[in-house]
């Protein structure tokens, strides 16, 4: 068994879904990005303006990085919430995301570092600039479809993805060789046209972005219909999302409070009920001054 293979195993026996691995260089992407940023489609994201140059070459994050191990973690919940009540992304059901996948990249790390003491790595969970769903799909994870998710064959495209880029040359994967075919039903039926041409999304008509990362009061012309918290449309009507199955990390799990959170109680929710119901959460990111702003729209939404 090679280092590589080891190393995936080791992820796996993790609770990571899916390992892969490739060589740390540029991605080409930079002028891409400029011409995405120059259409002001990433709205107030204005970190996303930033560090661009890191973004197309890892190797200017993490100095001496030649592999970049890329780990993808399901999160399709077990139990959902009542389709009738306000709407979350189910990415948001659990704990935040950002702990777990980089909590098993830190025990990901001191394994490799058994076999290789002197190695050195630096861990990302979507907290850093690193293009997550080109380096998955450079290594072989899924390829990158029109809603630009990394889909997952036979598994779908609810995962998280978190990389360890290590200065160890390791055995490199090789991208598969699929696509989303003539497929465009993402397209079709995104709520708000986000989705403007296959793998180009204008952020700042995404539900996602106006009711998380939107700053001030939602874009009256953008309908979030009953989403309070993030959209998984696109993911919904996904064809590949039918091989989707249930998640097995405990931290994911959502309480019954969360799961019975109602439009009423979201009304007058205060600031400490806010903060213990969503205690390391991701709703977290939008605050209670968001979430006020979101309920606000969504009842304008009912009242139609």
């Amino acid at each position: 068994m090679t280092t590589s293979d080891k190393i995936k195993q080791y992820a796996l026996s993790l609770g990571f879904d899916v390992c892969g691995i490739c060589c740390a260089e540029s991605s080409g992407e930079e002028d891409n990005l400029r011409e995405w940023l120059r259409l002001n489609y990433q709205g107030d994201m204005s970190y996303l303006e930033r560090n661009i140059e890191k973004r197309d070459d890892p190797r200017l994050l993490v100095p001496g990085a030649k592999s970049i191990i890329s780990v993808a973690l399901n999160y399709y919940p077990n139990e959902k919430r009542n389709p009738n009540l306000p709407g979350f992304a189910y990415y948001a059901y659990g704990k935040d995301y950002h702990f777990v996948v980089k909590d098993k990249l830190k025990q990901l790390l001191a394994y490799i570092q058994t076999i290789f003491p002197e190695t050195e790595g630096r861990f990302f969970c979507d907290s850093a600039p690193v293009l997550e769903r080109y380096w998955a799909a450079k290594a072989g994870l899924g390829f990158i479809g029109k809603n630009t998710l990394l889909i997952i064959p036979g598994k779908g495209s609810f995962f998280f993805l978190g990389e360890l880029i290590v200065n160890q040359e390791l055995d490199y994967d090789e991208p598969i060789d699929l696509s989303c075919g003539s497929c465009m039903r993402c397209l079709e039926v995104c709520p708000t046209g986000a989705i403007e041409q296959p793998n180009l999304v204008n952020a700042t008509r995404c539900i996602s972005y106006q009711t998380i990362e939107k700053k001030d009061e939602q874009d009256e012309d953008v309908d979030t219909g009953n989403w309070v918290f993030g959209c998984d449309v696109c993911q919904l009507v996904c064809p590949w999302n039918r091989f989707s199955k249930p998640h097995n990390t405990p931290e994911f799990i959502p309480t019954p409070e969360f799961l019975s959170l109602d439009l009423e109680t979201l009304q007058t929710m205060n600031q400490e009920e806010f903060s213990t119901l969503f205690l390391k959460s991701a709703v977290k990111r939008a605050k209670l001054v968001g979430m006020e702003r979101n309920v606000r729209k969504l009842i304008q939404y009912r009242d139609k």
